[in-house]
């Protein structure tokens, strides 16, 4: 009979994987709270129309899509900032603004597997909704690096652009919606010469060309210089020189936070989803070629599903890509370790005791493992040694007659008879 393994592009979470996937949900959470927002949770399965909407052509050929036994099309989530604007635009079309909203899971895409990529894998995602202040921007910037810096990651980057600089410019040229993002798809992959002759195809004239030819060459770390030199590249657009003034505000307000972010501007930067119409950001981290962030401001998506105008702005975070870069760079788990027991009781009568005693230290917080292979003394001792054990609660009968037992400190190689109400303190202390 042949073993069954996981579908391509799926794996298998082993404990330690599993730990430090906890681990940094805990922390995803835990900054949640400190910032405000509310967690909820949405449906894995959408209608396909729902998630398809300025997804971006690449990605609704990658979606899971199927029809169900009722023959509606509806496909996986690929993202969860769909579902949280089609969740504001019904349910929370009253709520006072602005709302702060939090969600966390797995989500569905038909990538190619590779180093980082997998066809299923997780995010927590932060969505502001109902601002259209740099202040929002500035907070969801802030928020990443808060997440990045208290899992323990080192010499991350943020990667930001404004897609409004881009847009504003084609806009000004008459160029459709739709061949605009098919030039912003091109230009997410760093095509730019099939982006320039889509554009040059739909009727932008030299001085455009021109403009973003010179665009995609402006990027680096001197933030204001950057944008400096970006507003040159396009004073022959107004609202293009907007939105540089806009980024530069945003980036302003983050570096007057005193946050240490490595923040490079990229003028030519652009994502492959088409609903964002503002400040856009990735987060990197050296040697990793894949983003382990991204995000950005999307004006008009709730809109879109029926809702009122809503100036929004969110960010993903790739959990398990988060975890890749915290092994590759070794990072350190900062948790309080819990106290192990293992509980062995030497006669078969004394089952039920070693199964109160468990029952108790679990109740005081301390993990408890009973033996339950009915190995002798001696060999349960040595698997609870080889489990990193902390403490081994022996229950023999002589000790039991006087409300006794045995507590072996593996650590100090030591071990006591003491009292049965006094093992939590014993441990503890």
């Amino acid at each position: 009979m042949s073993v069954f393994r996981p579908v391509r592009g799926m794996r298998d979470f082993l404990p330690k994987e599993a730990e430090l996937m906890e681990y940094i949900e805990d922390k995803a959470r835990t900054v949640a709270q400190l910032y405000g927002y509310r967690e909820i949770m949405t449906p894995v399965l959408e209608p396909y129309e729902l998630l398809a909407a300025k997804s971006g052509e690449e990605i609704r050929s990658r979606m899971y899509a199927f029809k169900d036994l009722g023959g509606r099309k509806v496909a996986l989530r690929y993202e969860f900032t769909a579902s949280v604007a089609r969740l504001v635009a019904d349910t929370f079309r009253t709520e006072p603004k602005p709302l702060r909203l939090f969600c966390v899971g797995s989500l569905y895409r038909y990538d190619e597997p590779q180093h980082g990529r997998f066809r299923e894998f997780w995010q927590s995602n932060y969505e502001l909704m109902g601002s259209s202040t740099p202040e929002a921007d500035a907070e969801i910037i802030l928020l990443t690096n808060s997440l990045m810096r208290d899992v323990g990651l080192k010499n991350f980057v943020f990667k930001i652009g404004h897609v409004g600089v881009l847009r504003s410019i084609l806009s000004e040229e008459g160029i459709e919606e739709e061949a605009q993002n098919r030039a912003m798809h091109f230009m997410d992959k760093k095509e730019y010469e099939n982006a320039f002759t889509l554009i040059k195809g739909a009727g932008a004239s030299e001085g455009c060309l021109e403009t973003l030819t010179g665009l995609v060459k402006i990027k680096g770390e001197k933030t204001f210089e950057v944008s400096r030199r970006m507003e040159e590249q396009v004073e022959a657009y107004e609202k293009a020189t907007e939105a540089v003034g806009r980024l530069r505000k945003i980036i302003e307000l983050v570096l007057e936070t005193g946050e240490k972010i490595d923040i490079r501007v990229e003028a030519g930067f652009a994502r492959g989803l088409e609903y964002y119409t503002g400040i856009i950001f990735e987060v990197y981290v050296p040697d990793m070629e894949i983003a382990l962030a991204g995000g950005g401001r999307y004006d008009k998506l709730i809109e879109l599903f029926g809702g009122e105008p809503t100036p929004a702005v969110g960010v993903a975070h790739g959990l398990d890509r988060i975890m890749l870069a915290m092994e590759e760079q070794k990072t350190a788990l900062k948790r309080k370790e819990k106290i192990m027991v293992a509980v062995i009781p030497i006669e078969d009568h004394l089952k039920g005791e070693a199964l109160k005693i468990s029952q108790m230290l679990r109740g005081a917080d301390v993990t408890a493992r009973v033996e339950v292979m009915g190995r002798k003394l001696a060999n349960a001792l040595q698997d609870a040694a080889r489990r990193k054990t902390d403490y081994a609660v022996i229950l023999g009968e002589r000790e039991l007659k006087d409300g006794s037992v045995v507590v072996r400190d593996f650590k100090r190689r030591t071990q006591k008879t003491i009292k049965i109400e006094e093992i939590v303190e014993e441990i503890k202390t």
